[in-house]
């Protein structure tokens, strides 16, 4: 990709850093000269202190507490339908905003959707095939509401090793307004994980404790109580029931005049009253909102897949402009022997990179601010310990090649360009969690607590790949191609 230099930070950074470079190599012999350079930093350093102090919102898509209104959900809509038609416009891919116009469609239509859609979960040997059977048979057909029952298949199988929590969540969230959670027991932790973060995204559930009849009437209410308290935090009291769903037959002993004994197995009528009554009173007092917050729940993950599609669009756009900038970056670190003059090159380039990435990403930086945001980049690399991990390792790399290493500027400007790489990617990870309503708006500023993991996950991810090599490899091919690098080695061979 060509270089172009027609940025005014850029220029004056690089250029100012080029310039003090020139004057020390002319005047050598006066010693005062570096302390002018010095002082040349200190200068336009100070103009990187304009740092604002506010901090941007985060992405929520979490629906808002009951009782909803229509109006709450058409918001919920609207705002999903809005990041789609931010991606609309900059993504090329029209297949995939496409898609997600019609689900906008399909939550439009699901407002004024009349039936109610139950899903019965729970751990294998529960009983709640038993239990979703007799619903089915003797509940559902008395009901004026139109109703689905599904029955999901059982939690935590053996086989299941990878079990995913937060992928069983959606499941049970995307198919269901009301999730009846059955189990024969005590919570396990994962059963309460689940139940807590159902509850997070305002799933309507009712815990059953089915098999009661398993039970001493003493343990049972032991049972119970311990569940309820348990869940107290996430269910009210009434929404954990007991049941017994297919009770076992009950041996009777019938003692005759002659003396005789007969028994015989007598089978037991289920027991599912409290269960149908709490039913019956939800659906009557809260169908429609089940129906909103399933809406609520749909335009989330709308959203959500519309934001990461988005995401993607403007990683691919930005991806290329980081790259260009560590190139420059690795050139004026190489070029120029002074280590301290090579800060401020990089440090121009740096606000550069944050005013273009933060265009991609929809954030207004004003020279001050883009100054501020790359002051806070280095000194939270320095902070952090990047920059000395970073030359040690790329140090370490270059020693491989002693021809390379010894050439003047190399580990520098091989750093350079790896930490304006590092400043870029956490730029882009930082902007993608920002709320996207703030877009274009000015007077944007770092989160230092944010961008400071950013950082430290970027530095990460790239420190435990194969990438740090390749990468210094391609550096080293950019600032000293072959043929300078030919040259080196013959002038080291003669000597």
């Amino acid at each position: 990709m060509p270089v172009k230099l027609r940025r005014p930070i850029l220029v004056g950074g690089v250029g100012l850093s080029f310039l003090l470079w020139l004057l020390q190599s002319i005047h050598e012999e006066v010693v005062e000269l570096g302390e002018f350079g010095v002082l040349g930093l200190v200068v336009v350093g100070g103009w990187f202190w304009l740092f604002g102090s506010r901090k941007p919102k985060e992405i929520q898509f979490a629906p808002v507490s009951s009782p909803l209104d229509l109006e709450t959900v058409q918001k919920a809509i609207a705002k999903s339908e809005s990041l789609i038609n931010h991606l609309e416009a900059e993504a090329e891919d029209e297949q995939i905003f496409t898609q997600l116009r019609e689900q906008v469609a399909q939550l439009l239509t699901d407002l004024n959707r009349q039936e109610i859609k139950l899903a019965i979960t729970g751990g294998k040997g529960c009983g709640k095939t038993a239990l979703g059977q007799l619903l089915a048979s003797d509940w559902l057909p008395h009901q004026q509401q139109s109703l689905s029952l599904t029955e999901t298949p059982a939690l935590f199988e053996i086989n299941d090793t990878g079990f995913d929590v937060q992928a069983k969540v959606e499941q049970l969230s995307n198919c269901s307004d009301l999730v009846l959670f059955v189990t024969a027991g005590d919570l396990t932790d994962t059963e309460l994980q689940i139940l807590q973060q159902l509850a997070a995204v305002k799933q309507r559930i009712l815990l059953i404790l089915n098999k009661q009849d398993q039970y001493l009437p003493t343990a049972k209410v032991l049972i119970l109580q311990q569940l309820r308290q348990r869940v107290g935090e996430i269910l009210k009291a009434e929404d954990v029931i007991s049941v017994a769903s297919s009770p076992a037959p009950v041996k009777v002993r019938q003692h005759q005049t002659d003396g005789s004994v007969n028994e015989w197995m007598e089978p037991q009528q289920p027991d599912l009253a409290v269960l149908t009554n709490q039913l019956s009173q939800i659906l009557t007092q809260e169908g429609q909102q089940l129906i909103w917050a399933s809406t609520i729940r749909a335009a989330a993950v709308l959203g959500t897949s519309a934001q990461r599609a988005l995401n993607q669009a403007r990683r691919n756009r930005a991806l290329p402009v980081i790259e260009q900038y560590q190139w420059i970056a690795a050139a004026a670190a190489f070029a120029n022997p002074v280590p301290v003059l090579d800060l401020l090159a990089t440090a121009a380039i740096s606000s550069q990179l944050v005013i273009e990435l933060g265009s991609i990403y929809k954030r207004k930086f004003s020279l001050s601010q883009a100054q501020a945001a790359a002051k806070t980049l280095g000194s939270l690399m320095v902070k952090l310990g990047l920059v000395e991990l970073s030359t040690q390792a790329i140090g370490a790399i270059l020693k491989t090649n002693a021809f390379t290493y010894v050439a003047g500027g190399t580990l520098q400007g091989v750093s350079a360009a790896y930490l304006t790489r590092l400043a870029g990617l956490s730029l882009i990870e930082y902007f993608q969690e920002q709320d996207y309503s703030e877009e274009t708006r000015a007077g944007q500023s770092l989160n230092l607590d944010s961008i400071r993991q950013k950082l430290q996950t970027v530095f990460q991810q790239n420190q435990r790949t194969s990438f740090l090599p390749t990468f210094v490899n391609k550096a080293v091919g950019y600032i000293m191609p072959e043929s300078s690098q030919t040259q080196l080695s013959g002038s080291e061979t003669k000597v």
